[in-house]
């Protein structure tokens, strides 16, 4: 196996740049490919079967780009099609829902997990079986924020609009005395400074992407497909199937790389 093969990112938009973001840091060596299907974002609200499609037709135009490893960076299509693209693909598949279950249960201290998401993700409750998995003893407290995705889509996370519609959207978890907030979508780190501040400096906030970035290196590790080289920094490629420009801008503005997007089709 060609080790020198790029680690292949899917999202339903943006959000899994900050996954993108936290494997620079932590992956330097390696090459990195990313797809986000921002004509059709939000993925939340759409039926299981269709994000299941979705999902597959990313999957399957990142192994035309010669990936060794898939991660799929979008809770939604995690919680509801991880396991039908492992079943496909021959290549390891990587979630972002264990992951941050886990720095979760390590981090709380009373036992009093919150976990927001998209409508998708908090539907399926693969959060709370995750956690309920780990540890009997912990209270979880799911609240989906469907304003989330579009308020950083439309590149609008550092206005007052968003600071508006954050504390709007976190007002219900005021009061269930939660320690630990797990941001259940990758678009929501980019918020983070907003859910801090209004939740306050008490709570821990597990970025469920980055969390994952420790499991694609075991991965890497496990399956020796990590990149040997430590001369040959890897090269980032970028595509989406909406706007390049607006797409740039906001991965210019989150990353520490210059980025050019590509266009491409899926289909409907």
């Amino acid at each position: 196996m060609n080790e020198q093969r790029p680690i292949g990112f899917i999202d339903s938009g943006v959000g899994g740049l900050t996954v993108v973001k936290e494997a620079l840091r932590q992956l330097p060596n390696e090459a990195f490919v990313y797809l986000g299907d921002t004509a059709r974002c939000p993925y939340g609200p759409r039926p299981a079967e269709q994000v299941v499609t979705f999902t597959r037709q990313m999957a399957n135009f990142l192994m035309k780009q010669e990936i060794k490893l898939l991660v799929i960076a979008c809770n939604t299509a995690t919680a509801v099609a991880l396991e039908t693209i492992r079943e496909e693909l021959p290549i390891p598949v990587v979630g972002v829902i264990l992951p941050g279950t886990r720095a979760a249960v390590k981090a709380t201290t009373t036992g009093r997990i919150g976990v927001i998401g998209t409508q998708g993700t908090i539907k399926s409750h693969s959060y709370h079986r995750a956690i309920a998995a780990k540890s009997s003893q912990t209270q979880i407290f799911g609240l989906a924020c469907p304003k989330f995705v579009p308020i950083v889509e439309s590149n609008e996370y550092h206005s007052s609009i968003a600071k508006k519609v954050v504390a709007e959207s976190l007002k219900p978890l005021r009061g269930k005395k939660i320690d630990t907030l797990i941001l259940g979508c990758t678009h929501y780190p980019l918020l983070r400074p907003l859910i801090q501040n209004y939740l306050g400096p008490a709570i821990t906030l597990i970025d469920s992407g980055a969390e994952t970035v420790g499991e694609v290196s075991v991965l890497l590790d496990y399956f020796n497909i990590g990149n040997p080289d430590p001369t040959n920094v890897g090269t980032c490629r970028f595509f989406t199937t909406g706007s390049t420009k607006m797409f740039d801008e906001i991965a210019n503005d989150w990353l520490p790389v210059k980025v050019t997007s590509e266009h491409v089709d899926l289909g409907k």
